[in-house]
């Protein structure tokens, strides 16, 4: 049986066929080229085209995602984001009880996870300091890329302002009083890590599990280890398209008959 996966992100489309039950292809794509490239419209309607993707002999297709429901995927069965990124964590990981941190481009969501089930969540898609595109924004006015910040966790600043458009302005300020690259990216990290750990607190758990391109952020994940109270931050081998892992995930549940929520 072939299963595709597939995550309509904000940022990011991310893509994952599994044949056999084994994760077989991957694909991530930005938002923009996807659409523009492997979508077209037909009867009113934008459609994936999976031809150009190669993936034209498909059994099952799931989707999620920010863009699911402006998205009209022929055949595709449509579902809500927490289910597909808990489904692609059990299946990734194995675990049963954890807490689960997904940051996307535009939103972060904070799932708590008791014996394979949805407990409880937080999803904050209202302030867009708590995001991945903050990353984005705050990198670019210290002249780095959100790749070249990810490993600095030393002596950050603590940046006071708590809107994104504000804090621009307050690290601007930072790079004009002389502080190096190194310590204003530590410090972009550890903003970010600042508006989420309220959210990550609320739902104690022993496991910590990381997922989004922010799980590839060692400073990031740094600060959750030395200031809060999980004893293991973990972080699946392929935490950028769990989404789409977790359709895969589900479709395969679902046909061998063990949805478990």
């Amino acid at each position: 049986m072939t299963v595709v996966g597939i995550d309509l992100g904000s940022r990011a489309v991310k893509i994952a066929l599994f044949k056999d039950e084994k994760l077989q292809t991957k694909f991530v794509f930005d938002t923009f080229e996807f659409y523009k490239n492997y979508c077209k419209y037909s009867d009113g309607k934008i459609c994936v085209d999976f031809g150009r993707l190669e993936l034209d002999k498909v059994d099952c297709v799931v989707s999620t995602g920010y863009g699911r429901n402006n998205i009209n995927i022929d055949g595709a069965e449509v579902i809500l984001e927490l289910k597909a990124h808990t489904y692609g964590v059990l299946w990734q990981t194995k675990l049963e009880n954890f807490t689960l941190l997904d940051v996307g481009g535009q939103d972060s969501k904070v799932i708590l996870v008791q014996n394979k089930r949805i407990s409880d969540m937080i999803l904050n898609d209202k302030c867009a300091a708590s995001c991945g595109r903050y990353l984005e924004n705050m990198a670019k006015v210290i002249g780095m890329s959100v790749e070249e910040i990810k490993n600095f966790s030393q002596n950050p600043l603590e940046l006071s302002s708590t809107c994104a458009v504000f804090a621009e302005s307050e690290l601007i300020g930072k790079v004009s009083e002389g502080y190096t690259s190194d310590t204003l990216a530590a410090s972009i990290n550890y903003s970010l890590f600042r508006r989420i750990k309220p959210l990550i607190e609320r739902f104690q758990s022993e496991k910590l599990v990381v997922t989004g391109g922010v799980a590839s952020n060692n400073g990031f994940l740094d600060f959750i280890k030395r200031e809060t109270s999980f004893k293991e931050v973990v972080v699946p081998p392929d935490p950028q398209i769990n989404g789409a892992i977790g359709c895969c995930a589900y479709a395969l549940a679902k046909v061998n008959k063990i949805i478990m929520f």
